[in-house]
């Protein structure tokens, strides 16, 4: 049986595509999705639908900034970068998933 990609958890993909620009730089929406697929090792699969309401949630909150420019293939596309706000937010939320992550790890373990 194959298993199905996972879906994106409520509120972690916001923290992957600010990671993603932390560590890329600039990147227009394909890309930090292909990034986000790539890190994830395909287990993850973003469209369309899925990044550009995340990119423009983003940006309306001030944590990310757009631009246009050109593409590797010479298209017109939004490059998004972090903002200060942005890299603020995300060493906040890195913390918190790291607090979440060690609660979980708690529950799942075996108990001694």
């Amino acid at each position: 049986m194959v298993q199905a990609k996972a879906d994106v958890l409520q509120g972690t993909l916001d923290l992957m595509v600010l990671k993603t620009l932390e560590s890329m730089g600039p990147l227009h929406g394909y890309g930090i999705a292909r990034r986000i697929e790539q890190v994830s090792d395909n287990r993850m699969s973003l469209n369309q639908g899925t990044i550009y309401p995340a990119l423009l949630r983003l940006q309306q909150r001030g944590w990310i900034q757009a631009e246009w420019g050109m593409s590797d293939t010479n298209r017109r596309a939004k490059f998004y970068s972090l903002t200060r706000a942005g890299r603020k937010q995300m060493a906040e939320e890195t913390e918190n998933w790291e607090r979440i992550s060690e609660t979980m790890a708690r529950f799942l373990a075996p108990s001694n």
